[in-house]
């Protein structure tokens, strides 16, 4: 009885081996390519407008940047920064300048005129001074536009003349 039952459970082993482990095999048998889906194709481009800001979110944020970088600016002068350094402070500097000026009324936009002016001056001085000798004498410069510019141009000052 034991010797049947033992060659019972023997040939029920060896048949569960040629079967095989359906999952084993799943796992290392050769899957079939399958046709990638097709890439829909954009017609007519949308321009993303991005959120939608007035006119005094738009200023501040142009007098925000202007400050920032013109700190920045001032401090690479400060603390003789590489020329790179000091170009791209002088340079977003004016593009936010910029970009408050488009917001004015023409009279002011004159007024800021001026500034951007000596700006343009100062970032000239910057490129043609290489090594650096004169950064104490723009530092001065950018530390007189800043303050001229934060006399006059704060939103508190200029709100009534946005466009």
């Amino acid at each position: 009885m034991t010797r049947k039952s033992f060659i019972f459970i023997l040939s029920l082993i060896m048949l569960l081996n040629l079967v095989g482990c359906e999952a084993f095999v799943r796992k290392f048998t050769r899957k079939s390519k399958k046709d990638k889906a097709p890439e829909v194709m954009v017609l007519a481009p949308e321009e993303w407008k991005g959120p939608q800001m007035t006119k005094e979110q738009m200023y501040r944020q142009y007098y925000l940047f202007w400050q920032s970088w013109q700190d920045e600016l001032i401090n690479a002068l400060s603390s003789n920064a590489p020329l790179k350094k000091k170009n791209d402070c002088v340079e977003q500097a004016i593009k936010n300048l910029l970009g408050m000026r488009a917001m004015l009324k023409e009279t002011e936009q004159k007024q800021l005129d001026i500034y951007l002016k000596q700006m343009n001056d100062l970032k000239a001085a910057i490129k043609s001074d290489v090594y650096g000798a004169s950064d104490n004498s723009n530092r001065q410069d950018a530390e007189r536009v800043r303050r001229n510019i934060i006399q006059g141009y704060t939103y508190s000052d200029i709100k009534d003349n946005l466009r």
